[in-house]
């Protein structure tokens, strides 16, 4: 009873795809950059034996680590690491909810910096004279 390679072969996890292309886009013999596309899902999926889920979950790792971009009906692409996380489209919604919430904090000191720059030049000019 001979049985192929393949059919011995366990079929991958969602965290071994992603680490499989982990070191594809940032390892030292990488074979994808910035901007490349990657495989559609659901070829992929059906090229390594596994469900579309599986590959979508990889993805999704991959996606939230800032290493790729899902673009709805574009593809899959390598995030470029030059361009600030979470302001591209296809971000993980994480990385936006981030951004905003950082964008929002640095007004805010801003502005607080702004009030005590003025309550100073206030406070210095009220301060009586020394005898």
């Amino acid at each position: 009873m001979d049985q192929s390679p393949e059919a011995s072969k366990p079929t991958p996890t969602a965290k071994e795809i992603a680490a499989q292309f982990r070191e594809k886009i940032a390892g030292p013999d990488r074979e994808y950059d910035p901007g490349d596309r990657l495989p559609a899902a659901r070829s992929l999926a059906k090229e390594l034996g596994v469900q579309l889920m599986t590959v979508q979950s990889a993805y999704g790792h991959l996606r939230d680590e800032g290493l790729i971009l899902t673009q709805q009906g574009r593809g899959t692409f390598v995030r470029d690491p030059a361009v600030p996380l979470g302001i591209e489209p296809g971000s993980s919604p994480a990385f936006a909810a981030l951004a905003a919430e950082l964008s929002t904090i640095h007004d805010a000191l801003r502005s607080l910096g702004e009030r005590l720059d003025r309550l100073e030049r206030l406070v210095g000019s009220e301060t009586p004279p020394s005898p």
